[in-house]
């Protein structure tokens, strides 16, 4: 990434884009603007964008639309979304469609400076050889996950259900079998996460993935606790093509 990362705001109201764009000048960001989603997309073919601060509410396309598009053509650049409701459910939604973090109006620009840090600096600890390739199937100690379908299914034959953010972490851990990774690593692997990225939603997703995969809780074998450091999943994986 450059030294000064290349900020895009886009948001309807002139005054909040001129009071953003001035601010974050200032403390050494390079920023587009844009107030709606076809400047947003012109702006995303002409430059390249380190973060877009997107407002929720918009006419025409808003914030979850122009987000789930976004996403959906695989562009990752990390999104910070903002919106004058804060009900949670607004929130959740959010992150549901990709968004990193949520900051509801009215806010601090100082704060929103410190998330758009934070985001960033979560973007490049993943390694670049750290992603989440394309569709495979895995087999790991008798289980099976049917990737296109998430079907998880045990030794015994028997599926077993799981929510989308177990789904997500269990293909993060089947991707990158006996690598550490750090709940950072693991929110950006896992994507569209339903928790603030300051709180230790992580380590409860893996208490529940560990449930489902009947994980003795005191001495798990498949996913293991590298203390200060992250978690780890500790047998062998097989990937075949799904």
């Amino acid at each position: 990434m450059e030294q000064m990362p290349h900020i895009l705001i886009v948001d309807d109201d002139r005054e909040i884009r001129a009071l953003l764009a001035a601010y974050l000048g200032r403390n050494g960001c390079r920023v587009s603007l844009a107030g709606e989603g076809r400047q947003m997309r012109e702006v995303m073919e002409a430059s390249r964008i380190d973060l877009v601060v997107l407002d929720l509410m918009m006419p025409g396309e808003d914030g979850l639309s122009l987000c789930r598009t976004l996403r959906g053509t695989g562009d990752r650049t990390p999104v910070i979304m903002l919106t004058a409701r804060g009900e949670p459910v607004d929130r959740i939604l959010g992150l549901e469609m990709g968004a990193d973090d949520y900051l509801p109006k009215p806010f601090e620009p100082r704060e929103l400076l410190a998330r758009i840090r934070s985001v960033l600096r979560r973007a490049q600890a993943l390694p670049t050889n750290l992603s989440t390739p394309g569709a495979r199937n895995f087999r790991f100690e008798g289980w099976h996950l049917a990737v296109e379908t998430r079907q998880l299914t045990s030794p015994d034959g028997v599926l077993v259900p799981l929510s989308g953010a177990e789904f997500r972490l269990l293909n993060a851990f089947l991707t990158h079998p006996g690598r550490v990774l750090n709940r950072d690593q693991l929110m950006d692997l896992t994507k569209g996460r339903d928790a603030d990225p300051f709180d230790r939603s992580i380590d409860l997703q893996v208490s529940r993935l560990r449930t489902r995969l009947g994980e003795d809780a005191r001495s798990p074998r498949l996913i293991k606790t590298v203390r200060s450091e992250g978690y780890v999943f500790a047998v062998p994986v097989e990937t075949e093509a799904a």
